[in-house]
Order: C-alpha cells, then sequence, then structure tokens
C-alpha cells in the first residue's frame, strides 16, 4: 500500500468519524500515519493498532518493544497494546479515546475537539498523548506534506464538499437525498436511507453509536 492509498483508506474512516464528533480528520490521518509508520508498523501487522494505544482491546493485547521519552531522552520498553479485529476498531477506540478521555480526566483530549488540524496536534502533545517531545511537530509536518487539511470540516480549514462530487443514490429504483463522493466512498445521510427502507434510525450521544434497524 503507498502513503497515497494509505491516505485514502483512512481518509474515508476519519471523514466520516469528524462528522459525528467534530475530532478533526487530518489528526486522524496523521497520527495514523505516523503511530503505524504507514501501516506496516509491527503492531500493526501484528494488532491491528493504528494509534499506539495500550492496554487490552477487542482482540486482546499484544506485547510490543517501543520508545518512550524519560527527561527527554528516548528509552526501549516492552508493554502491552491492544489488539484488533480490524482498522475499523482501532479508529473507532480512538476516537473513544479522544472524546472520553481517561479514568481519571475525562476531559483530557477536550481541547482536541472542533479545532483544526495544527491546533489539534499540539493540544494533543500538551494532554499527553505521547512522551515524544516532538510529537506535535511530526504531526503537523505530514498535515503540511500531503495537505491533510483538505480533509477537515472545521472553521480556518477547506470544506471537503468542496472538493466532493454529488452523487444521485438510487435504493430499490427509488431515488433518496443526494450523497457525497469523497475519495472514491459514497456518503449518504442515515436518515435518509432509513426512511426509504421504512427502518428505524437511532443515534446514541454518549457513546457516539448511529443505528439502522430494518426489523421493525
Amino acid at each position: 500500500m503507498t502513503k497515497t492509498e494509505f491516505i485514502k483508506k483512512i481518509g474515508a474512516y476519519a471523514v466520516s468519524d469528524m462528522a459525528q464528533t467534530k475530532i478533526p480528520a487530518s489528526l486522524t490521518i496523521a497520527q495514523a500515519a505516523l503511530e503505524s509508520a504507514w501501516g506496516i508498523s509491527g503492531l500493526t501487522i501484528k494488532g491491528n493498532n493504528l494509534f499506539g494505544i495500550k492496554g487490552k482491546g477487542p482482540a486482546g493485547s499484544c506485547t510490543m518493544q517501543t520508545t518512550e521519552y524519560k527527561n527527554g531522552k528516548p528509552i526501549k520498553v516492552d508493554a502491552a497494546f491492544r489488539a484488533y479485529n480490524n482498522w475499523g476498531e482501532s479508529i473507532a477506540d480512538h476516537t473513544k479515546l479522544i472524546l472520553g478521555g481517561v479514568s481519571w480526566d475525562r476531559d483530557k483530549y477536550k481541547k482536541v475537539i472542533g479545532v483544526d488540524g495544527k491546533t489539534a496536534a499540539r493540544e494533543i502533545q500538551k494532554a499527553g498523548y505521547a512522551t515524544d517531545p516532538k510529537y506535535a511537530d511530526k504531526l503537523i509536518a505530514l498535515m503540511d506534506e500531503f495537505n491533510l487539511y483538505q480533509y477537515d470540516v472545521v472553521k480556518g480549514a477547506p470544506n471537503v464538499d468542496k472538493n466532493s462530487d454529488k452523487v444521485n443514490v438510487i435504493v430499490n429504483g427509488k431515488k433518496i437525498k443526494d450523497g457525497k463522493l469523497i475519495d472514491d466512498v459514497t456518503y449518504v445521510p442515515l436518515r435518509a436511507l432509513g426512511e426509504t427502507l421504512r427502518a428505524k434510525v437511532g443515534f446514541d450521544n454518549k457513546t457516539k453509536t448511529a443505528t439502522l434497524d430494518t426489523k421493525v
């Protein structure tokens, strides 16, 4: 997978996620690229872990050697990282962490939400997401090099809708509301899809989970 292909794959998840959570897509993409070495790190290959989140995940955990910084100096340590069944689970867990923080500080990453990519990168470092003193600089360098800001829909960043195409969406021969084509992925309003299928649509704001139930 090339870097461009990686960005497009992660970007599809990140843009969709941002629409619900206001976590800038540029941050999600840059962190995934940096933490996973563009999807080829041992942790990503072994446990589908894109963000280096530690602990036990849906698929258990895997122990890997990692670099931590103590007093500004890098040291190698073994740590247990969360394992996932796929990249989608890893991105969802990353979102959950940013939205809900940690048990001792639920607002730990609050300043990352609803801001532009560069601000988010600086704020997530300030919040202690990583021990690397140059973590924010590395994220911003990736955002600049690959213009990841184009994926953001926040004040001060290009609106992704301007870079997307309108798509006619037809379900069972009936046209529903127009969708958006972004990086070869079609996005359709869930409520419009639910109405067409005569399904029950729900959204849990606490867990940020959307549901579509056709068994009604």
